[in-house]
Protein backbone atom coordinates (compact mmCIF):
# COMPACT_ATOMS: atom_id res chain seq x y z
CA UNK A 1 0.00 0.00 0.00
CA UNK A 2 1.11 3.40 -0.84
CA UNK A 3 1.78 5.92 1.64
CA UNK A 4 -0.92 6.80 4.01
CA UNK A 5 -1.42 10.59 2.22
CA UNK A 6 -0.93 9.10 -1.74
CA UNK A 7 -5.20 8.16 -2.24
CA UNK A 8 -7.82 9.86 -3.33
CA UNK A 9 -10.59 9.63 -0.48
CA UNK A 10 -13.94 8.72 -2.36
CA UNK A 11 -16.63 9.94 -1.24
CA UNK A 12 -19.78 8.17 0.52
CA UNK A 13 -21.36 7.31 -2.88
CA UNK A 14 -17.95 6.07 -4.39
CA UNK A 15 -16.81 3.93 -1.40
CA UNK A 16 -20.34 2.78 -1.43
CA UNK A 17 -19.79 1.43 -4.95
CA UNK A 18 -16.53 0.18 -4.31
CA UNK A 19 -17.60 -2.28 -1.71
CA UNK A 20 -20.19 -4.17 -3.57
CA UNK A 21 -18.06 -4.26 -7.02
CA UNK A 22 -15.02 -5.64 -4.25
CA UNK A 23 -17.83 -7.71 -2.60
CA UNK A 24 -16.77 -5.90 1.04
CA UNK A 25 -20.32 -5.92 1.46
CA UNK A 26 -23.62 -6.64 -0.52
CA UNK A 27 -23.14 -9.99 -1.54
CA UNK A 28 -20.20 -11.57 0.30
CA UNK A 29 -17.86 -14.35 -0.19
CA UNK A 30 -18.48 -16.08 3.13
CA UNK A 31 -21.54 -19.11 2.95
CA UNK A 32 -24.67 -18.56 4.40
CA UNK A 33 -23.93 -22.31 6.45
CA UNK A 34 -20.85 -21.05 7.99
CA UNK A 35 -22.74 -17.83 9.34
CA UNK A 36 -25.20 -19.81 11.07
CA UNK A 37 -22.62 -22.63 12.32
CA UNK A 38 -20.88 -19.63 13.70
CA UNK A 39 -23.64 -17.66 15.36
CA UNK A 40 -24.77 -21.28 16.86
CA UNK A 41 -21.26 -21.86 18.35
CA UNK A 42 -21.39 -18.32 19.50
CA UNK A 43 -24.19 -19.10 21.22
CA UNK A 44 -22.97 -22.36 23.04
CA UNK A 45 -20.41 -19.95 24.44
CA UNK A 46 -17.28 -22.19 22.34
CA UNK A 47 -14.36 -19.70 23.56
CA UNK A 48 -12.43 -19.54 19.81
CA UNK A 49 -15.92 -17.56 18.85
CA UNK A 50 -16.67 -15.05 21.52
CA UNK A 51 -13.22 -12.99 20.62
CA UNK A 52 -12.44 -12.77 24.45
CA UNK A 53 -16.26 -11.46 25.32
CA UNK A 54 -18.27 -12.43 28.20
CA UNK A 55 -22.04 -11.82 26.86
CA UNK A 56 -24.54 -10.97 29.74
CA UNK A 57 -27.24 -11.80 27.32
CA UNK A 58 -28.24 -15.51 26.61
CA UNK A 59 -28.26 -15.33 23.09
CA UNK A 60 -29.71 -18.31 21.29
CA UNK A 61 -28.88 -18.97 17.52
CA UNK A 62 -32.34 -17.31 16.85
CA UNK A 63 -30.79 -14.13 19.08
CA UNK A 64 -28.09 -13.91 17.31
CA UNK A 65 -29.45 -14.44 13.78
CA UNK A 66 -31.05 -11.31 14.26
CA UNK A 67 -29.01 -9.24 15.63
CA UNK A 68 -26.75 -10.18 12.67
CA UNK A 69 -29.63 -9.20 10.30
CA UNK A 70 -29.51 -5.54 12.69
CA UNK A 71 -26.31 -5.12 12.86
CA UNK A 72 -24.50 -6.59 9.52
CA UNK A 73 -27.39 -7.32 7.19
CA UNK A 74 -27.56 -10.91 6.78
CA UNK A 75 -30.42 -12.16 5.22
CA UNK A 76 -33.40 -12.36 7.62
CA UNK A 77 -34.98 -15.69 6.68
CA UNK A 78 -34.34 -18.26 9.15
CA UNK A 79 -35.01 -20.89 6.58
CA UNK A 80 -32.33 -19.63 4.62
CA UNK A 81 -29.43 -22.38 5.26
CA UNK A 82 -27.39 -22.60 2.48
CA UNK A 83 -25.56 -20.46 -0.43
CA UNK A 84 -25.47 -16.74 -0.58
CA UNK A 85 -25.21 -14.21 2.12
CA UNK A 86 -25.33 -10.59 2.30
CA UNK A 87 -23.33 -7.62 4.18
CA UNK A 88 -25.38 -4.22 4.09
CA UNK A 89 -23.13 -1.37 2.67
CA UNK A 90 -25.27 1.46 3.89
CA UNK A 91 -24.75 -0.59 7.55
CA UNK A 92 -21.20 -0.74 6.61
CA UNK A 93 -20.49 2.83 5.97
CA UNK A 94 -22.81 3.76 8.97
CA UNK A 95 -20.35 1.91 11.08
CA UNK A 96 -17.51 3.08 9.38
CA UNK A 97 -17.83 7.02 9.92
CA UNK A 98 -18.33 6.41 13.43
CA UNK A 99 -15.08 4.19 13.51
CA UNK A 100 -13.58 7.04 11.66
CA UNK A 101 -14.73 9.66 14.26
CA UNK A 102 -13.27 7.62 16.83
CA UNK A 103 -10.25 7.73 15.46
CA UNK A 104 -10.12 11.74 14.76
CA UNK A 105 -10.86 11.83 18.76
CA UNK A 106 -8.05 9.68 19.45
CA UNK A 107 -5.86 12.06 17.23
CA UNK A 108 -7.07 15.19 18.43
CA UNK A 109 -6.10 13.95 21.58
CA UNK A 110 -2.95 12.93 20.76
CA UNK A 111 -4.39 9.10 22.71
CA UNK A 112 -2.61 6.33 23.33
CA UNK A 113 -3.64 3.48 20.44
CA UNK A 114 -3.28 -0.06 19.97
CA UNK A 115 -3.59 -1.64 16.86
CA UNK A 116 -3.71 -5.43 16.36
CA UNK A 117 -5.46 -7.36 13.36
CA UNK A 118 -5.91 -11.40 13.53
CA UNK A 119 -6.09 -11.17 9.68
CA UNK A 120 -2.59 -10.12 9.00
CA UNK A 121 -2.61 -11.38 5.28
CA UNK A 122 -5.22 -9.59 4.51
CA UNK A 123 -5.26 -6.81 6.31
CA UNK A 124 -1.99 -6.47 7.74
CA UNK A 125 -1.34 -2.99 4.78
CA UNK A 126 -4.62 -0.98 5.88
CA UNK A 127 -4.04 -1.48 9.65
CA UNK A 128 0.08 -0.46 9.36
CA UNK A 129 -1.00 2.59 7.27
CA UNK A 130 -3.58 3.78 9.60
CA UNK A 131 -1.19 2.98 12.23
CA UNK A 132 1.48 5.54 10.75
CA UNK A 133 -1.51 8.13 10.37
CA UNK A 134 -2.09 7.99 14.48
CA UNK A 135 1.47 8.23 14.84
CA UNK A 136 2.33 10.97 12.73
CA UNK A 137 -1.17 13.01 14.42
CA UNK A 138 1.04 12.74 17.30
CA UNK A 139 -0.53 9.47 18.93
CA UNK A 140 1.65 7.27 21.42
CA UNK A 141 1.29 3.14 20.01
CA UNK A 142 2.61 1.15 22.69
CA UNK A 143 4.04 -2.40 21.52
CA UNK A 144 4.26 -4.32 24.64
CA UNK A 145 4.63 -8.18 25.13
CA UNK A 146 6.66 -8.88 22.32
CA UNK A 147 7.71 -12.34 22.17
CA UNK A 148 4.66 -13.54 24.66
CA UNK A 149 4.27 -17.15 23.95
CA UNK A 150 1.37 -19.47 24.02
CA UNK A 151 0.00 -22.50 22.40
CA UNK A 152 -3.67 -22.57 20.93
CA UNK A 153 -5.97 -25.12 22.29
CA UNK A 154 -5.72 -28.71 21.79
CA UNK A 155 -8.43 -28.97 19.36
CA UNK A 156 -6.54 -26.32 16.98
CA UNK A 157 -3.45 -28.61 17.25
CA UNK A 158 -2.02 -26.88 20.38
CA UNK A 159 0.74 -24.72 18.12
CA UNK A 160 2.76 -22.24 19.45
CA UNK A 161 2.44 -18.93 19.00
CA UNK A 162 4.47 -15.58 19.98
CA UNK A 163 3.06 -12.29 20.20
CA UNK A 164 4.99 -9.91 17.24
CA UNK A 165 5.23 -6.45 15.56
CA UNK A 166 5.00 -5.56 11.98
CA UNK A 167 5.66 -2.21 12.14
CA UNK A 168 3.28 -0.81 14.70
CA UNK A 169 0.99 -3.17 14.41
CA UNK A 170 0.78 -6.48 16.33
CA UNK A 171 0.49 -9.73 15.01
CA UNK A 172 0.72 -13.59 16.29
CA UNK A 173 3.60 -15.98 14.37
CA UNK A 174 4.26 -19.07 14.35
CA UNK A 175 7.36 -20.01 16.30
CA UNK A 176 9.53 -19.44 12.88
CA UNK A 177 8.06 -15.64 12.51
CA UNK A 178 5.20 -16.46 9.52
CA UNK A 179 1.75 -14.26 10.69
CA UNK A 180 -1.00 -16.58 11.25
CA UNK A 181 -4.35 -15.89 11.41
CA UNK A 182 -6.01 -15.97 14.92
CA UNK A 183 -9.21 -15.63 17.30
CA UNK A 184 -7.68 -15.54 19.93
CA UNK A 185 -7.49 -12.47 22.80
CA UNK A 186 -5.04 -13.84 24.66
CA UNK A 187 -2.54 -11.52 22.77
CA UNK A 188 -4.58 -8.33 24.23
CA UNK A 189 -4.69 -9.71 27.44
CA UNK A 190 -0.89 -10.41 27.90
CA UNK A 191 -0.29 -6.80 26.04
CA UNK A 192 -2.56 -4.75 28.80
CA UNK A 193 -1.00 -7.18 31.49
CA UNK A 194 2.42 -6.12 31.17
CA UNK A 195 1.49 -2.26 30.50
CA UNK A 196 -0.25 -2.61 33.85
CA UNK A 197 2.87 -4.70 35.44
CA UNK A 198 5.02 -2.31 33.81
CA UNK A 199 2.73 0.69 35.85
CA UNK A 200 2.28 2.24 32.67
CA UNK A 201 -1.13 3.59 31.06
CA UNK A 202 -3.57 1.11 29.14
CA UNK A 203 -4.44 2.08 25.70
CA UNK A 204 -7.21 4.45 25.59
CA UNK A 205 -8.02 2.89 22.43
CA UNK A 206 -7.06 -0.69 20.90
CA UNK A 207 -7.81 -0.71 16.90
CA UNK A 208 -8.10 -4.43 15.51
CA UNK A 209 -10.47 -7.08 14.98
CA UNK A 210 -10.99 -10.93 16.31
CA UNK A 211 -10.10 -11.33 19.83
CA UNK A 212 -7.84 -8.02 19.98
CA UNK A 213 -10.57 -5.82 19.69
CA UNK A 214 -12.67 -8.28 21.66
CA UNK A 215 -10.58 -8.49 24.75
CA UNK A 216 -9.90 -5.14 24.91
CA UNK A 217 -13.78 -4.27 25.13
CA UNK A 218 -14.43 -6.69 27.80
CA UNK A 219 -11.35 -5.19 30.03
CA UNK A 220 -12.93 -1.94 29.36
CA UNK A 221 -10.79 -0.23 26.71
CA UNK A 222 -12.47 1.56 23.84
CA UNK A 223 -12.31 -0.90 21.02
CA UNK A 224 -13.00 -0.66 17.50
CA UNK A 225 -12.76 -3.15 15.03
CA UNK A 226 -13.91 -4.65 11.71
CA UNK A 227 -15.90 -8.04 11.62
CA UNK A 228 -17.40 -10.14 8.93
CA UNK A 229 -20.61 -11.89 8.71
CA UNK A 230 -19.66 -15.28 10.65
CA UNK A 231 -18.03 -13.06 13.36
CA UNK A 232 -21.00 -12.67 15.50
CA UNK A 233 -19.07 -11.82 18.82
CA UNK A 234 -18.08 -8.46 17.98
CA UNK A 235 -21.58 -7.49 17.11
CA UNK A 236 -22.84 -8.76 20.29
CA UNK A 237 -20.20 -6.54 22.04
CA UNK A 238 -21.76 -3.72 20.42
CA UNK A 239 -24.77 -4.28 21.22
CA UNK A 240 -24.23 -4.88 25.32
CA UNK A 241 -21.69 -1.89 25.16
CA UNK A 242 -18.72 -3.37 25.69
CA UNK A 243 -17.07 -2.78 21.89
CA UNK A 244 -17.23 0.80 20.44
CA UNK A 245 -17.85 -0.15 16.70
CA UNK A 246 -17.77 -3.48 14.94
CA UNK A 247 -17.91 -2.42 11.45
CA UNK A 248 -19.50 -5.11 9.43
CA UNK A 249 -17.44 -5.97 5.75
CA UNK A 250 -15.97 -9.00 4.64
CA UNK A 251 -12.51 -9.30 6.15
CA UNK A 252 -10.80 -11.13 4.18
CA UNK A 253 -10.54 -9.88 0.52
CA UNK A 254 -7.27 -9.18 -1.50
CA UNK A 255 -5.63 -6.56 0.46
CA UNK A 256 -5.40 -3.48 -2.43
CA UNK A 257 -9.32 -3.67 -2.72
CA UNK A 258 -9.07 -1.82 1.11
CA UNK A 259 -7.39 0.94 -0.30
CA UNK A 260 -10.22 3.29 -0.84
CA UNK A 261 -11.66 2.34 2.43
CA UNK A 262 -9.10 3.19 4.54
CA UNK A 263 -8.66 7.07 2.29
CA UNK A 264 -12.28 7.52 3.73
CA UNK A 265 -11.67 6.62 7.04
CA UNK A 266 -8.27 8.97 7.16
CA UNK A 267 -10.44 11.69 5.14
CA UNK A 268 -12.79 11.67 7.44
CA UNK A 269 -10.91 11.24 10.92
CA UNK A 270 -8.74 13.98 9.57
CA UNK A 271 -6.06 12.69 9.18
CA UNK A 272 -4.99 12.26 5.50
Amino acid sequence: MTAHGNNRAPDRTALRAHLLRGRIAGDVATPRENNLRHYRLMSERHPGYLFGLEPDGVWTPEQVLALMVKRCGVAADPDHLHGQDTIDPDLTLGALDAYADRLALAAERRERVFVGTGHPDGLGDYYRSLARALRDAGCTLPRPARGWRYHTPAAEGGKPRVVDYRGPVAVVTDEAGEPKHTHSARPIRAVLAELADAGEPLPDLVVGDHGWAGGAGQAGVDAIGFADCNDPALFVGAEEGRVLVAVPLDDNVQPHLYRPLLAYVLNRAGLS
